[in-house]
């Protein structure tokens, strides 16, 4: 059979499903090729993982016997300015792909040496900005073992949303520490779950940088970043207000500058006794603008010694 893949959202990262879904037809004899308009193919799989928000479909049409809808992002509807999900419209993929060792040769120069994939699915928090919750449970548990995704590759992505949630958490960070890769925990780790136990694992993994969700910039979460820094080898950055009007981005070290993206604007700001917002700068236009920190903003400096700065 001849089978086409049509990843939807290519934004430079390479899509996980696509990737098994390869490697599950090429295991059978398929031809595998990532779609082209006037090509015709026998079955299309079709992936996206960000809603129309972020990423919409060409308008042509698909030349296949059969297409297959799959991913997050058909799941997900905009509703008075929020995402909505609908799990009904989510497919998962079947066991016998989910679990096989992906395709990395059709993404070559996204997966050059890089792993990607999951150990554990789910998260306890159910933050209201996030689908994880709804999608995956309100429980972090072991999917996969390292083996599954990694074959001696020197770079490993770990996509997982709270590996610190599941019970098997130490066992997971010893297979990454006994992988000698270096690790990227994409979407951070959980402050608040850190322990002597687990940090001394952390401590074992090759990181370049170590990030930290601060989901909730109310939270005050000082006093787990200063139990981590005494125990930990690392330098941290924490990823603060995902999705939020801020839009921060903040980094634990020594540094009493700090660069702040609201709307757009960014605020450089001194971190001193006081905090004073010295210059603003319009994002688009590298112009200086008129603009005020909020409140909620100056609360979360005067928490931290840090430097902040906007992706």
């Amino acid at each position: 059979m001849k089978i086409g893949l049509y990843d939807v959202d290519s934004k430079g990262f390479p899509n996980l499903p696509l990737m098994k879904i390869s490697a599950y037809h090429k295991a059978k004899g398929d031809e595998v090729e990532f779609i082209t308009f006037l090509e015709h193919y026998d079955i299309v799989y079709v992936s996206k993982v960000f809603g129309d928000e972020y990423s919409q479909m060409s308008e042509f049409c698909i030349n296949a016997d059969k297409v297959i809808y799959g991913g997050t992002g058909f799941a997900v509807e905009i509703e008075n300015g929020k995402e909505v999900y609908n799990k009904d419209k989510d497919t998962a993929l079947p066991e016998e792909i989910e679990h096989i060792y992906p395709d990395y040769s059709i993404y070559p120069d996204l997966t050059q040496d890089t792993a990607f994939g999951f150990l554990t699915r789910g998260c306890p928090r159910g933050c209201k900005f996030c689908i994880v919750a709804e999608k995956e449970g309100r429980r972090s548990r072991k999917v996969a073992d390292l083996s599954e995704f990694w074959r001696g590759q020197k770079r490993i992505e770990l996509l997982d949303p709270n590996i610190l949630a599941c019970k098997d958490h130490l066992d997971l960070l010893g297979q990454l520490a006994e992988s000698k890769a270096r690790v990227n925990f994409n979407q951070g780790l959980d402050i608040r779950l850190t322990n002597e136990a687990n940090i001394s694992l952390i401590n074992r993994i090759k990181i370049k940088e170590i990030h930290f969700a601060w989901d909730n910039p109310n939270d005050d979460l000082k006093p787990y970043f200063e139990r981590y820094k005494a125990l930990a080898k690392h330098n941290i950055c924490c990823d603060v207000c995902h999705r939020c009007s801020c839009g921060l981005r903040q980094e634990w070290n020594s540094t009493r500058r700090a660069w702040i993206n609201l709307n757009n604007i960014y605020h450089v700001v001194i971190i001193g006794d006081k905090l004073d917002v010295i210059e603003t700068y319009d994002a688009n236009l590298l112009t200086k603008a008129d603009s005020v920190v909020d409140d909620s903003i100056l609360n979360l400096l005067a928490h931290a010694e840090c430097r902040i700065y906007a992706d």
